[in-house]
């Protein structure tokens, strides 16, 4: 975000300020938010069984990185929530289909995660 002279800070300066500002969304996220607190909870559970379960440095990857897929999906979601919200709480139909489009893009991931998760350890079960 630029100062109110409109000068934009460079360099490690403003590596820093977007490091505050990212905090401050998922601060925000966690406040408000309670999709993302379970999401958060979830994958604080699912990924260190993913690092254990996972044989190989891939099958770690292929069962942790959907998790924070999901995270990052949830986020964006709830950004698209609330500029809604921002313009009134009264119902229009676009807005209904905004929301009901982050929530199906957040429920795909969702089932993302299961299929990663049951292609790589259902077979060892089996």
């Amino acid at each position: 975000m630029a100062d109110q002279l409109g000068h934009v800070p460079r360099g490690p300066r403003r590596m820093l300020k977007a490091a505050i500002w990212s905090w401050q969304g998922l601060r925000a996220a966690w406040l408000h938010e309670s999709s993302f607190r379970l999401e958060v909870c979830l994958a604080v559970v699912m990924a260190p069984l993913g690092i254990w379960l996972g044989q190989s440095p891939l099958e770690r990857i292929a069962l942790v990185a959907p998790l924070l897929i999901v995270l990052a999906a949830e986020l964006l979601n709830s950004a698209i929530e609330a500029v809604i919200e921002r313009y009134g709480p009264e119902h229009h139909v676009l807005a209904g289909r905004a929301k009901d489009m982050g929530s199906a893009a957040v429920f795909l991931l969702l089932l993302n995660v299961l299929l990663c998760w049951g292609v790589i350890l259902v077979p060892r079960v089996l």
